[in-house]
């Protein structure tokens, strides 16, 4: 993060206690890493956005993964479900790597903000509407930081609906990929599944659909995409 707003956001956000539940969670897990991360210092504290602070395409997800995120210090780092995310906005031109394996690995991403609902890993992937709600407030924070975002990208129905609850969508139409929703202010919601090995290994997310998803709402945030 960079700038006054997103900095001081960054400080309260990797500072929050405010759920019991997952604090007792991501420091359970740090404490104990897999087999295959032996070794690691795992990051354990709520992970704030990252990306370009000019970005015109904010991307939300659901929480960090728990030996994702929660170890490498950095949203979308270090799981499956970040690969797919950040190859493909490599492929839209809008990082300068196709991976992200740790919070200092050098990755820039252009033009494009990558932020979850949640910020800290729930057990089993569910947080409660009390730790979701505890959390909107720094989505708010990071929206009104970001002042240039003209497009916002759900990934999965738990992100979409709280984009909605964020931005005063009313009515709510049903979660779909490929979903559009103008909002105020000339901007717009766009829904894309999300990549999480549930939904890629049993193709219901494919590398297509999920270009599609980010290539649109690239050019609703900048006219012709980037690349």
């Amino acid at each position: 993060m960079s700038g006054p707003g997103l900095e001081s956001l960054r400080e309260e956000v990797m500072s929050c206690r405010r759920c019991p539940r997952l604090v007792a969670w991501r420091e359970l897990v740090a404490a104990a890493p897999r087999a295959s991360f032996a070794g690691q210092k795992y990051w354990g504290r709520p992970l704030p956005g990252f990306g370009d602070p000019a970005a015109r395409l904010l991307v939300v997800g659901l929480a960090p993964a728990a030996h994702g995120g929660n170890r490498t210090g950095r949203i979308f780092t270090g799981d499956r479900s970040g690969e797919w995310l950040w190859a493909a906005l490599w492929r839209a031109g809008l990082a300068d790597r196709p991976d992200s394996v740790w919070r200092d690995d050098g990755l820039v991403a252009h033009g494009v903000w990558v932020t979850a609902v949640v910020r800290c890993p729930p057990p089993q992937n569910r947080p409660s509407p009390e730790e979701r709600d505890n959390c909107l407030p720094y989505l708010v924070q990071e929206l009104a930081a970001l002042g240039g975002v003209r497009a916002i990208l759900a990934l999965g129905s738990f992100a979409y609906e709280a984009c909605c609850r964020v931005l005063l969508v009313r009515p709510r139409p049903r979660f779909a990929h490929g979903l559009e929703v103008p909002l105020a202010g000339g901007r717009t919601l766009v829904c894309s599944y999300h990549p999480s090995q549930q939904n890629t290994f049993t193709g219901r997310l494919t590398e297509q659909m999920l270009d599609g998803a980010i290539g649109r709402a690239a050019q609703l945030a900048y006219g012709t995409g980037r690349g």
